[in-house]
């Protein structure tokens, strides 16, 4: 199919080249992304420097993280949807870059974990208004093309994030990091600034009364397609969480290889990118269903080969990077289009379905992820078991949802807002 036009009028559009836009809603997301897998090179230096005893513990830096992101999504849509997303997103920029300052000064882990939280309350901020914003402007499967256009460029971070973290740990201790990452997010926010227009026109702003955000609140839980597919999706999101999280320790104990962490886990981040730019040239052509359905079947079958071979004795950090690689290609056919489908039906209240959703989500992906990374005891069973619980539980989430049709379009009607 021909691709979106550059410029878009309907529902007050952005008003930037098409392939500008792209770019700098990926940026937005790429500043949580950054937030994570940047420090995973540090996190032993870290424990070191601040007095960690117990190497598990160490994962706090990303979980405290991660668990305050998901928090934060609930505020920043009410607010985007009553001020519009302009204002929002360059004050939440701004408290990024001062929090990840005082990241770099703490002198304690303690500390270190308050500023930590603190930035992911504030990094909360990209991922609700960048789907805000691309919901503003698209819809469909134009919008699921957007979204995992924007989701491709996104992990193109993680690809890089891991060795990007390990060069500045080379000429500058880890407090560098922190530096880094206050630097992007004040571009990313100059970036917004100057180019990006507001995409919430005045007449579709929703009032912060309770009442409006209660009932946006229970239209984005009642619906069974906004619900359904943001649960399913927490739970994928979950099992590549376990993965985050562990993904050192398993380099370093399970397979005895610590040299080769940025670059395994740069082919898996990498399969995921290819999955996502696969999926911004089929969907619009086959639909978000038959595409992410397939994909998640494909993952219980993976999962249950790489239990098999694990169970066997055959697995080898090769292997390991192949098949895992394999499992985040098909994760990457499925988040996007879990996404833009749970988005749908949201259309008028655009910024606060993205906070709940966002916020089931990660509260579904961080205790799941928590999970799997603290259940860590020298091999890689219990991320093998979470992805294929996680897989299992998603594809009986989907079958609800869908009334035991997989693959099949559907065009769920929009929620309208209180007058």
């Amino acid at each position: 199919m021909n691709a979106p036009d550059t410029r878009v009028s309907d529902r007050g559009g952005h008003g930037l080249p098409f392939h500008e836009f792209v770019a700098l809603m990926a940026s937005l997301m790429a500043v949580n992304a950054l937030g994570i897998d940047v420090m995973l090179p540090a996190l032993g230096r870290i424990g070191n420097d601040l007095g960690v005893s117990v190497e598990n513990h160490q994962q706090l830096v990303i979980v405290a993280y991660v668990g305050c992101f998901g928090i934060g999504q609930l505020f920043y849509g009410p607010l985007a949807d009553r001020y519009g997303r302009r204002p929002v997103l360059l004050a939440a920029m701004a408290i990024y870059a001062i929090m990840s300052f005082i990241a770099a000064h703490a002198a304690s882990f303690d500390l270190l974990l308050a500023a930590r939280a603190c930035q992911g309350f504030s990094a909360a901020s990209s991922r609700v208004l960048s789907i805000s914003i691309i919901r503003d402007c698209y819809s469909g499967r134009r919008m699921a093309r957007v979204m995992s256009l924007a989701f491709m460029a996104f992990l193109i971070v993680p690809v890089a994030a891991p060795s990007l973290g390990q060069l500045v740990l080379l000429v500058a201790p880890w407090h560098w990091i922190f530096y880094a990452l206050g630097a992007f997010s004040l571009l990313v926010g100059l970036w917004a600034w100057l180019r990006l227009p507001e995409t919430l026109p005045p007449d579709r702003r929703q009032s912060i009364h309770p009442r409006n955000i209660g009932s946006a609140a229970t239209s984005t839980l009642t619906d069974r397609y906004s619900l359904g597919y943001t649960l399913a999706g927490g739970l994928l999101y979950g099992s590549m969480m376990g993965f985050l999280t562990s993904s050192r320790q398993i380099f370093d104990h399970s397979f005895g290889a610590p040299q080769f962490f940025a670059l395994g886990f740069a082919l898996v981040a990498g399969a995921m990118a290819v999955a996502a730019l696969l999926n911004s040239h089929i969907v619009e052509r086959l639909g978000m269903r038959a595409v992410s359905h397939g994909a998640l079947l494909g993952m219980i079958v993976l999962s249950l080969v790489r239990l098999v071979v694990l169970l066997s004795g055959h697995e080898t950090l090769w292997v390991f990077i192949s098949l895992h690689g394999l499992t985040m290609f098909l994760f990457g056919l499925t988040g996007s289009n879990f996404g833009a489908m749970a988005m749908e039906p949201m259309d008028r209240i655009a910024g606060t379905a993205s906070s709940i959703q966002g916020f089931l989500s990660n509260g579904v992906g961080t205790a799941v992820g928590l999970l799997i990374g603290q259940s860590f005891a020298g091999s890689t069973l219990p991320l093998t078991l979470g992805f294929l619980l996680c897989t299992i539980v998603s594809l009986a989430i989907v079958l609800i949802v869908e009334r035991g049709r997989l693959f099949r379009p559907h065009n769920a009607p929009s929620v309208q807002p209180l007058p």
